[in-house]
């Protein structure tokens, strides 16, 4: 009896009543091997515990076997369900995963300039970093397609991208809290200058102003806050805020983690939510739903897949044509906005 621990290429194909060279054609996922071929092998391949060999496959496909997937602070929960989503496709690839985050704008730069080569990935996802002007053209002339998650500069047509129109997104939110009655809204958000050239939470405000602006609200400074991306930061914020002596009545978050931040303020301050204060949030986290936050839900776990299959596509056909795809966003109604009581 064949140890499954044992189990060689040359054993599944002695089981199965084909060549070596089949079964790494069907594990390869090559068109080359009949649907019912395939099946009858990898039915072998479990029946034994097949564990192909890494090296010799690369060898034989003159591929790595590799994705790079860039990401920058993977602990945040909006980036962590985007790479998720990312992970649960790549996972039932013949692809490993090779991770780089980034914490820094060291990092960040080294990752930008040294792009791998054709021997050391296939292929490279970037999630929620938009490259600079600069960087732009260094990574046009890369070895190995790319595809962007969550960038939102315009100049990145060479590259297929899948995107969420947070400025739609945040003048949605606003809109909301227009309906409701609200005329003095808060904004806080992420640093809008920041050497990490992130863009979602300045789209986001642009959207928030243009609402104003159509609505004939006259924007105020000291209702808009920026700081680090943290809910201890946003709680700081939203205390300055509405310690004024004419507070706002609603507050957008440009995320969840955020609102989470006002909602504390709002407590420690001896504020009712909804009835003192609306808040609305951003992204739909897990934590939005727990705490029955309004927010503005965006597919986050189905862009991590989507530029999956974009990348595999590309690695497929390298005449692949570039396609910018843009996900829908959703406004869910929750427990933390009301009607302006006219205070």
């Amino acid at each position: 009896m064949i140890s499954k621990k044992t189990a060689t290429i040359r054993d599944v194909a002695h089981k199965a009543g084909v060549s070596p060279g089949t079964v790494s054609r069907a594990i390869n996922k090559s068109p080359l091997v009949s649907e019912e071929t395939r099946r009858r092998i990898m039915d072998v391949v479990r029946e034994l515990d097949y564990v192909p060999n890494i090296a010799a496959r690369r060898l034989s496909t003159g591929k790595a076997l590799a994705v790079v997937v860039i990401v920058p602070f993977f602990t945040r929960p909006s980036v962590s369900e985007r790479l998720n989503g990312a992970l649960s496709l790549l996972s039932q690839t013949q692809y490993d995963l090779i991770i780089h985050n980034i914490e820094s704008p060291e990092q960040r730069a080294i990752c930008f300039d040294t792009i791998p080569r054709r021997d050391q990935a296939d292929g490279v996802l970037i999630i929620s970093i938009s490259p600079t002007d600069d960087e732009v053209p260094k990574l046009a002339q890369a070895e190995v397609p790319i595809v962007l998650i969550d960038t939102s500069q315009p100049e990145l047509t060479m590259f297929p991208r899948v995107t969420v129109d947070d400025v739609a997104g945040g003048r949605m939110a606003t809109e909301y809290l227009i309906q409701l009655g609200h005329t003095r809204i808060g904004f806080i958000g992420d640093v809008m200058e920041n050497p990490f050239n992130f863009r979602a939470s300045r789209d986001r405000y642009t959207g928030y102003l243009e609402a104003l602006g159509q609505a004939g609200i006259a924007a105020r400074q000291e209702y808009h806050g920026e700081g680090e991306h943290d809910r201890c930061e946003a709680r700081r914020l939203a205390r300055e805020m509405l310690a004024r002596p004419e507070r706002p009545t609603a507050v957008f978050a440009s995320s969840d983690t955020q609102a989470v931040g006002v909602l504390e303020a709002a407590r420690e301050m001896g504020l009712c939510v909804p009835e003192d204060l609306s808040v609305i949030g951003y992204d739909d986290i897990e934590v939005a739903d727990i705490l029955g936050v309004t927010t503005v839900r965006q597919l986050l776990f189905a862009s991590g897949q989507r530029g999956v299959e974009l990348l595999l596509e590309a690695l497929e056909n390298p005449e692949f044509e570039p396609v910018h795809e843009v996900l829908p966003t959703e406004l869910v109604v929750r427990g933390t906005t009301g009607p302006a009581l006219g205070i």
